[in-house]
Order: C-alpha cells, then sequence, then structure tokens
C-alpha cells in the first residue's frame, strides 16, 4: 500500500508534538499526512528528511517541493526552501512519532505485543494471535509473511513496515474492533526507530545469536538493537526473556522499573516452563508450567525450538489475561506456519521440511530436531544471501555438519556470483558430512530428494515461505515447496512407471 486511505490519518499541530523542535519559515506546520519518499509528497504532507544508508533524503527535497508539503522535518535547516521546516535532532523518530499520532496513537487501544530476536520471530507472532483469536479477541499481525488488520491480510513486503505503514495497520485494526496485535520487530527497525510512538503491552526476546552483521558490524551493537525493545514497553508491561539463551537473558538487566521481567524456559524456576514428555514425527507433547500452575499440551510442531516459542506466545498471552486452559487449547489448535518447519507430504517413503532457518543457530537447531526423529540420513539442502553478511557463511557451513549430506547451493544471490557465496559456506564444513555444490536451487533440491531413501529426512533450508528469488536484479518465481511437491510427484511417477514396465 503506497499511500494509507484518509481514515488512517487525523490533522495533527507539529509544535505541541515536539514541543522542543525549533521552527524555520513559519511558527507551527499543520499537517494530515507525513512521507519519506518524495514521490508520496502532496500539499497536506510534511516529507522527512532522513538520512539512510544508502541515500540521504536531502537529495530530494527539491522534488518534494514540486509536489508541494505542508513543511520539511529536517535534523539541521535546509537553505532556501520556501516552507516551514521542523528541527529536531532524530528525524527517524520524530517521523514515527508523528505518524503514530497522524493515525490516532492506535497501540493506546491495543494491546501490541512486539516480538524480536534473531530467529523464532514469526511463529511466536502467529501463535500469540491464535491464542488471542481463541480466546475471543480479533487481533493483527505485522510481520515477514503477511500484514493483516484482523479482517483483510496482505503480502509483506517488510519484517516490520515503515512508520507510516505499520501505524496505518494498527489504526485499521482498532477500526475493524481488534483490540490486541501481535507484531514482529526486527533489529534494523529497532535501530531506526521505525516502531517509535508504538507502545507496547508486552516485548519479547525470542533469542539473539548472529545476523545482519552487514549493517550492525558486530554483535554487540546488533544486540544493542534488539535490546531497544525494553524501551518500548509500556507502564506495567512485561518484558519476557528467554532463560535458555544468554543472548535474550543478557537483557534481564536493562528491564525498566516500570515494568516485569518474565522469564521462559525449559528450566523448572522460570516463570513460564516446559518440560518435554515426547517427540515425534507429528509434533511435539510437554507439560506447559505458567506461573505455578501447569497442564499437559502438545502442539503440531518439530522441534524444540518451537517449544521454546510456544513458551515465549503463552507469557504473553498470560499477560493480557488469557487463562492456561485456554492457551493450552489456542497452541493444540495452531496449524504452524508456512514454510517453518513444514512438511511435505506427497505419499514418499521418506520426511520433506521446509524451513526458513538462514542463521546458523536455527540451522543447528532445525537439523537437531530431525536427527532425533529420524532413523535414516539427514540431508540438508541450504545457501546464504547475497549482498548480506558474508561472515555468517562458513558458520551455516559448519552448522551444516550435522547433516549426513550437504547439498550446498544458491539463496537470494543477488549481485553475487554464486558459487563464489557456495565457496565460502564450504570453507565452514567440518566432520564427516558429505558435501555436494549446485549452484542451480532447483537441480538441488531434485538431487537431494532423488537420493533419499526410505526412513530419511530432507531437510530445504533457508527460503521457507518465499516465493521468488533474487537473481542480480531480478526476480524470479520460486517456491521451495512447490518445487519439492513437483519433483517428489515426478519421482513417484517414475517409480510407477518402471514398476509397470516391469
Amino acid at each position: 500500500m503506497d499511500r494509507p486511505p484518509a481514515s488512517c490519518k487525523t490533522p495533527v499541530s507539529l509544535r505541541p508534538l515536539f514541543p522542543t523542535a525549533q521552527f524555520l519559515g513559519g511558527v507551527d506546520i499543520f499537517a494530515a499526512d507525513a512521507v519519506e519518499h518524495s514521490r508520496d509528497c502532496h500539499a497536506d504532507a510534511v516529507f522527512a528528511v532522513i538520512r539512510g544508508t544508502k541515500t540521504n533524503g536531502a537529495m530530494f527535497v527539491r522534488e518534494a517541493l514540486s509536489y508541494g508539503v505542508a513543511g520539511l522535518l529536517v535534523d539541521h535547516p535546509i537553505a532556501e526552501a520556501p516552507v516551514t521546516q521542523c528541527i529536531v535532532p532524530d528525524v527517524r523518530r520524530a517521523f514515527a512519532e508523528l505518524s503514530a499520532s497522524l493515525a490516532g496513537n492506535p497501540s493506546e487501544e491495543l494491546d501490541v505485543v512486539g516480538v524480536t530476536g534473531t530467529n523464532g520471530k514469526t511463529t511466536v507472532t502467529w501463535m500469540v494471535r491464535a491464542i488471542l483469536q481463541r480466546s475471543g479477541r480479533l487481533t493483527g499481525v505485522l510481520g515477514t509473511i503477511e500484514y493483516s488488520d484482523g479482517v483483510q491480510t496482505e503480502p509483506s513486503h517488510l519484517t516490520t513496515p515503515d512508520s507510516r505503514t505499520l501505524q496505518c495497520w494498527l489504526g485499521r485494526m482498532v477500526t475493524n474492533g481488534a483490540n490486541a496485535a501481535a507484531m514482529e520487530l526486527s533489529s534494523h527497525a529497532l535501530h531506526q526507530g521505525r516502531a517509535a510512538g508504538t507502545n507496547l503491552a508486552a516485548g519479547v526476546v525470542t533469542n539473539i545469536t548472529q545476523d545482519h552483521f552487514d549493517y550492525h558490524q558486530h554483535f554487540e551493537a546488533y544486540r544493542s538493537s534488539k535490546a531497544r525493545i525494553v524501551d518500548m514497553v509500556r507502564t506495567g508491561g512485561i518484558i519476557a526473556l528467554n532463560a535458555d539463551d544468554p543472548g535474550s537473558w543478557s537483557l534481564r538487566d536493562g528491564t525498566p522499573s516500570t515494568c516485569q521481567m518474565v522469564s521462559f524456559g525449559c528450566t523448572p524456576s522460570c516463570d513460564v516452563s516446559a518440560q518435554i514428555l515426547e517427540e515425534s514425527r507429528l509434533g511435539t507433547r510437554f507439560r506447559l508450567g505458567l506461573h505455578g500452575r501447569s497442564q499437559e499440551c502438545s502442539i503440531a510442531l518439530l522441534g524444540r525450538h518451537n517449544v521454546s516459542n510456544a513458551l515465549a506466545a503463552a507469557a504473553a498471552a498470560a499477560h493480557l489475561g488469557v487463562s492456561l486452559e485456554d492457551i493450552v487449547v489456542g497452541l493444540e489448535q495452531f496449524r504452524g506456519v508456512p514454510g517453518r518447519m513444514e512438511r511435505i507430504d506427497c505419499g514418499q517413503s521418506f520426511d520433506v521440511v521446509i524451513d526458513y532457518a538462514h542463521t546458523d543457530d536455527a540451522l543447528r537447531r532445525c537439523l537437531a530436531s530431525v536427527r532425533g526423529l529420524t532413523a535414516g540420513r539427514v540431508i540438508c539442502v541450504f545457501g546464504a544471501g547475497g549482498d548480506r553478511d558474508a561472515s555468517k557463511r562458513p558458520l551455516l557451513g559448519r552448522a551444516a555438519s550435522a547433516a549426513d549430506i550437504a547439498v550446498v547451493t544458491s539463496d537470494n544471490p543477488r549481485s553475487e556470483p554464486p558459487l563464489g557465496i557456495i565457496h565460502e559456506i564450504a570453507a565452514g564444513m567440518t566432520g564427516s558430512a558429505d558435501c555436494v555444490m549446485e549452484p542451480d536451487r532447483q537441480r538441488a533440491i531434485a538431487i537431494a530428494l532423488s537420493w533419499a531413501r526410505p526412513g530419511d529426512c530432507v531437510v530445504i533450508a533457508g527460503k521457507g515461505h518465499e516465493r521468488e528469488q533474487i537473481i542480480g536484479r531480478e526476480r524470479f518465481p520460486f517456491d521451495d515447496r512447490a518445487v519439492a511437491r513437483a519433483v517428489l510427484q515426478r519421482l513417484r511417477g517414475s517409480v510407477t512407471e518402471h514398476r509397470r514396465s516391469a
């Protein structure tokens, strides 16, 4: 959605919103919209001149003025601009706060659960929605796969949308009668203050391991970005931290005195805990402990990391007043997230699992989960994205060494030579795993599936729900799930034809 509908906008005076700001060329700006792209400018809008990682919004001021604007939101005066300028220290944050105000500050009327972490954000937000809707609460969701206002759903473009889009969706939730939302908060969005002006009823940190070092440069900067979620939690809210993950747990001393820290994990002493009772190819059964009470729960999801995700969702839902009984029912009725440990069953004699795992920690957990449930071999197809954090490539190779056979292929190579990425991954391979390099992802999937024998498990990792592959500057239709099904059906047809011929 390029421009939020008029129902998302309430005219705002900037002077009371930013009382310490300086105004140049006028005493105030009265606006009905705020934009960060010059092409979206119009007579009633404020243009936020944001310094990006690649471009500076100041380069587009002249274009913005040609469309007509009510004023500029800047961090330094723009010479000879014939409109009023509001000068603030942090334009990104001010833009986010202005967007929230224009949308009527919807987070004040919603119980928003914000979820950050290297892995698990999507699963936790979808679980939260499932639990809350089971308890009778219309709930929206914003994240990697989709944006939903509780009634309508659209495919997402960013894990956390830009400030204007984010607040518009929250506003639509309020208009539709929703009273809760579950939202993914990426490290980029937290660092950029994209969600400033959003008050969280609960903040969840699933885990913090390595990712996005191309943007954050090093772990401490990445961790610090994740830690910003604690400042978004409203008075009386909770910060739910994973006691089993050192990165998440390291934030415990930063919990503000105005909110409560809630621990979750497989340790009995946690506020929200799990005792694993049974793991199978169809799911996991565990005893869910919640603030002194407990009840058995079965989820149709593979892997202990999904138990951890369930605990995170339970912690948030309990804070919002959902009973233990309704939490269990909500989790048991939850069927999973597209492309997250998703089983592909075309009647074959081996398991096929599609997973979004694109970090070494996620891939390691994924392979460990299927290893314990697989009688035969584990075959893993995976790659790494181009024009992204190159330091994690050998780490992915090391994680994939837990498989019996690793088929290293392309993910989204973007502008980089696929074979160069593949060789960087393979350099990290250790142990006895057989390594095969095939840059064509479709062919790599076909190779892995053709090699699988009864009792094996083929894991196709890295892209999950994605429906395209980025090669160079072009985007090509590509869905791991559809490719796997097509190959499996072709293999099944070949076997049937062979039997007939025999």
